[in-house]
């Protein structure tokens, strides 16, 4: 299991929200151009790129949900205390 990964996130207020930018990714779209769009998170002029982290880095349910990512894999909606995230593990 690796110490470190880097991913990309979409953060929004709602889970409809959520679900409307999941599916968007889920049809095809990028998700960088989606990230850039919609995010509320400062990453977003990144395309949601938040670099590369290690474990105690982030909120307990977003590392969770990130370490569990393969490359290239896109998570199910997730809720912090943030609000709900869409993250993708970049490498």
């Amino acid at each position: 299991m690796p110490n470190k990964i880097r991913c990309a996130h979409i953060l929004v207020k709602t889970e409809k929200e959520a679900k409307i930018v999941l599916e968007r990714i889920q049809k095809g779209e990028k998700f960088a151009n989606v990230a850039k769009a919609v995010s509320l998170c400062p990453s977003k002029k990144r395309g949601g790129d938040l670099g590369i982290f290690g474990r105690g880095k982030m909120v307990k349910e977003f590392e969770k949900a990130a370490f569990a990512l393969q490359k290239g894999q896109v998570s199910p909606i997730t809720k912090t205390k943030f609000g709900y995230h869409i993250i993708k593990r970049l490498e």
